[in-house]
Formats: C-alpha cells, structure tokens, sequence
C-alpha cells in the first residue's frame, strides 16, 4: 500500500469508525510518521497560490482531540498544524484550528450540521468553503456509497456534485488545478483585490442568487459580504424548498 493511500485509510478509521472513547490528543499526534511534512512539500511545490496561517498551539491542541484524527493523515496535520489555508488569495479556505483571520475551526464548525457531539460519527464533514458560498464535503456514508470522497455544495445550483477525489487529492486540487477553469463563470472583474481582504468567516452573498437564471452573469449581479454561517443555512434552505417543489 503506498503512503498516500495510508494516509486516506487513516482518515477513514478515525472517520468513519463510531468512537465508544474519544482518544486524548497525544494519541493523535504521530511524532515519528507526520503528515506535515508531506504536506508542506506539497506546497512548496504548488502553482496556486497558498498561504498557511499561523497556528495556537492550545487551539490545535483541542480541535485535534475534538476532530479524532492523526497527525499522519493530512487533514490531521492541517489541523494540528495550522490555522487553516488559504487558496488563491482566499478564494478557497481549508479549515484547520482557527486564526484571527480565520475564526473557525474544522471541528467547531461541523458540530450541529455533520454531528451534534463531539465523537460522533459524522454523516459528513466540511473541509473546506470558498468565497461565494460553495463547500467542499468529506463524504462520511450521507452523501452516497463513495465513502472518503469529495462533494462540492455548489452555490450555482445548490446541489452536491461529487467530484470523486479524495481529502489528499483535494489538496492537489487545490495547490494545482486550473481554479479558474473550475470556477469559470463565478469570478467577477476585479475579484481577486476583493476576496483578499474577505475574512475566513464571511463570504460573497449575490443577489440574484448564482443558481437564478437571472444570475447568470456574475458581473451584472450585486453582492454583499455577510457571514459563512448565514450563507451555509441559506444554502441549505434554499436547498430543501427546492427539493421539495420538485
């Protein structure tokens, strides 16, 4: 087995493995094996641009132990490590520990949408969100049969598109793909000088709403910042009564 494919089973054993005891932090912390330093190459390497928040050390500490996951997986470094990432400029941010400019952490973001107590055995995980309200789930058995794989909540047409990556091939994703081939049609002129100086916790709400046929054109829409929180819960909203009208 290669280690990129130990890493993702990591995640999944921790994951997806219902938790009778939640492990101490120390045990999650893999000293001999890390997975920050795979990491870090990774983004030595990248063609995106990644910035890596700095980290509190009492922070990572706790959303280790509050998430389960080993140092030796990436998405356990990451939270360990630091406060989270931004991807172009903002435009994509992978939860980590949380940061001043990016107040929130992987764990205390998902408690009450993908779990309701710590040591669940979630049905999902957020990962990750961008700046016009999309977000990048981890598939935990409530999204479909392709358990450890990648789901993006389009705000576009606020469906679940499986992108069939796992969470280490998210990060190459996210480090080297094309991002605005990814996201052609939802970057406005003049977008990079406005997301670079958005907070981790806010994002871009459009009126009309992207998923409109009337929001087509992203430039001829209004937008405003408002908190991520409100936009996920307006997602998820809007989701449900269209759903149902179906």
């Amino acid at each position: 087995m290669t280690r990129r494919f130990v890493v993702i089973a990591l995640i999944l054993v921790n994951f997806v493995a219902g938790q009778n005891k939640m492990k101490k932090a120390e045990e999650l912390i893999d000293k001999k094996d890390p997975g920050w330093s795979i990491v870090q190459g990774w983004i030595k390497t990248a063609k995106n641009k990644v910035e890596v928040l700095p980290v509190d050390a009492v922070k990572a500490k706790d959303a280790l132990y509050k998430t389960q996951v080993t140092t030796r997986s990436p998405m356990g470094a990451i939270v360990f490590m630091t406060g989270g990432l931004l991807i172009d400029d903002g435009w994509i941010r992978i939860l980590g520990s949380g940061n001043s400019r990016f107040d929130r952490t992987l764990p205390d973001w998902n408690k009450g949408k993908s779990f309701q107590e710590f040591g669940e055995t979630p049905s999902f995980l957020l990962i990750a969100d961008d700046a016009i309200g999309g977000f990048y789930l981890l598939n935990g058995g409530g999204l479909g049969s392709d358990l450890g794989k990648i789901y993006y909540f389009s705000p576009d047409n606020l469906e679940y598109e499986a992108l069939d990556i796992t969470y280490s091939e998210f990060l190459e994703f996210c480090f080297n793909n094309d991002l605005d081939k990814f996201y052609e049609g939802n970057r406005w002129n003049g977008w990079r000088e406005e997301v670079s100086k958005l907070k981790g916790d806010e994002v871009f709400n459009f009126y009309p709403f992207l998923w409109a046929a009337e929001g087509s054109d992203i430039n001829k829409s209004s937008r405003k910042i408002i908190p991520v929180q409100e936009q996920y819960s307006l997602n998820i909203d809007l989701q449900k009564q269209m759903s149902s009208s179906k």
